[in-house]
């Protein structure tokens, strides 16, 4: 279904919100981060939608 690979979300700004536990960069969690390399593409998409999801309900 899709060619390409799917690309890591980080922006290089790395640094933990200690309040909700998500990279002030990326959205991510410590455990996504971490997983990220091992993970298929499916997995990224996955957390992919899940940083759409972040970034909507932090932004309202």
């Amino acid at each position: 279904m899709f060619d390409t690979p799917v690309v890591s979300p980080c922006i290089n700004v790395c640094r933990m919100d200690p309040s909700t536990g998500l990279c002030e960069g990326c959205l991510r969690t410590l455990d996504e981060i971490a997983c990220w390399a091992g993970m298929n593409d499916d997995e990224r998409r996955a957390v992919l939608e899940a940083l759409a999801v972040r970034r909507a309900r932090l932004a309202s």
